[in-house]
């Protein structure tokens, strides 16, 4: 997939360096060339011996070292790749980039580089939440640069939360698609997937059968089409896809919450089975049984309608919306009057009737419903479902 790709791979100042000697492994396995650039703090972590060793090629330090620099050698680095690639992307190192500074090597051929970036950030959960580091990302996603990651986790600190560098193997992922010239590349889709969880006391919630395998798969065949893909995923019983920008929510407010963070997007596609009801007196404290043989009285709220919210914005809306419609009896006109109460381009419809064994299950069979009419596929396992779904989204984004 990298052969003959020249990779310039800026290797910055965190633990999470110690992972780098396997990320160049895997490159140089694809046919990659990795050129190696080490930050003053990143070769704390692993030496310029060692990644110059595994990549093949001298491993570069120095702005001002002569040899290179009499031919203005931060130039020619850092437009001899194909991709420049940062990892892991300390707060530090995204900082000088939204900033465009320039006071080292890595610095200095990130801000003279005419070629794509991508980033795998790395950092303590302090760090990534806190808002001078979320003012850079939202500039440097400004600035067309790519992310791989983070993730939620354990960290070397002993904390747990996002900042999490994702591995080795899902940056080559990234890595792959960012160089991959499809009829997606350079379009932001979101995908939304799995249920949600609405919580009733601590230990106890409301959720659905859906296992997210619809959604992720789609979110794999958008970003094989070279689309960047942000997938925001309900608590799901399959994992995510590699190479996509994984949010990781919980409840329906939650959901709603982080697809207006990811906005703008030039399509958003609501796989979800976000439930439409919460508890309105959920408990703070487990809910005991008390003797009686009575049940405790439940009171619901309805749930924010994501799908209606994004396709009446007035600013902002995606120029295509898709929505689901999982039924299980009169599916068409079901899913034809939640499209046209919505108010989204697309409603994606299928019988999740226990009988079709397709909430939970590996094959489905949806018919597309828009402003033409009705269109039934025959019945197919769901990545075939995606790869012809996410062909059809971008038909339609290149269309117009």
């Amino acid at each position: 997939m990298l052969a003959g790709k020249r990779i310039l791979l800026i290797i910055g100042g965190g633990i999470a360096a110690f992972k780098v000697p396997e990320l160049i492994r895997l490159l140089r396995g694809q046919g990659a060339a990795v050129t190696p650039v080490l930050t003053a703090a990143g070769a704390q972590f692993v030496t310029p011996l060692t990644v110059s060793t595994l990549a093949g090629e001298a491993a570069h330090t120095d702005l001002f070292d002569l040899t290179h620099e009499a031919e203005i050698g931060h130039i020619q680095l850092s437009r001899a790749a194909d991709l420049v690639v940062v990892v892991p992307a300390t707060a530090d190192l995204m900082a000088k980039m939204a900033a465009g500074l320039a006071n080292d090597l890595a610095s200095t051929l990130l801000l003279a580089t005419d070629k794509r970036v991508l980033i795998a950030p790395a950092m303590n959960v302090r760090m990534w939440d806190h808002p001078a580091t979320q003012r850079n990302i939202a500039t440097l996603r400004a600035d067309g640069v790519l992310f791989a990651g983070p993730t939620e986790g354990d960290m070397a600190c002993g904390e747990f939360g996002p900042g999490r560098m994702v591995e080795p193997a899902m940056i080559v992922v990234a890595i792959g698609q960012a160089l991959t010239s499809g009829p997606l590349s350079g379009r932001h889709i979101l995908v939304t997937s799995g249920p949600t969880h609405e919580p009733i006391d601590p230990v106890r919630y409301i959720a659905n059968r859906s296992s997210g395998a619809q959604g992720t798969a789609l979110a794999a065949a958008l970003r094989d089409l070279g689309a960047r893909v942000t997938f925001v995923t309900g608590p799901a019983t399959v994992p995510p896809p590699a190479g996509v920008e994984v949010v990781r929510v919980e409840t329906a407010r939650e959901m709603l919450a982080a697809v207006e963070t990811a906005l703008p997007a030039e399509a958003a596609v609501f796989a979800a089975a976000v439930a439409d009801w919460r508890v309105a007196n959920e408990s703070g404290q487990k809910m005991k049984k008390d003797g009686s043989g009575r049940a405790p009285a439940l009171d619901f709220a309805e749930n924010p309608d994501i799908l209606a919210t994004i396709s009446r914005r007035t600013e902002g809306r995606p120029r295509l919306v898709v929505g689901f419609a999982a039924e299980t009896h009169d599916v068409l006109r079901h899913a034809t009057e939640k499209r046209a109460r919505k108010g989204c381009d697309w409603i994606v419809a299928n019988d999740v009737s226990p009988a079709t064994g397709i909430m939970g299950g590996s094959e489905n069979a949806v018919t597309i419903i828009d402003a033409a009419g009705a269109e039934s596929w025959e019945r197919m396992g769901k990545d075939a479902v995606a790869r012809r779904l996410a062909a059809r989204i971008a038909a339609a984004l290149n269309a117009g």
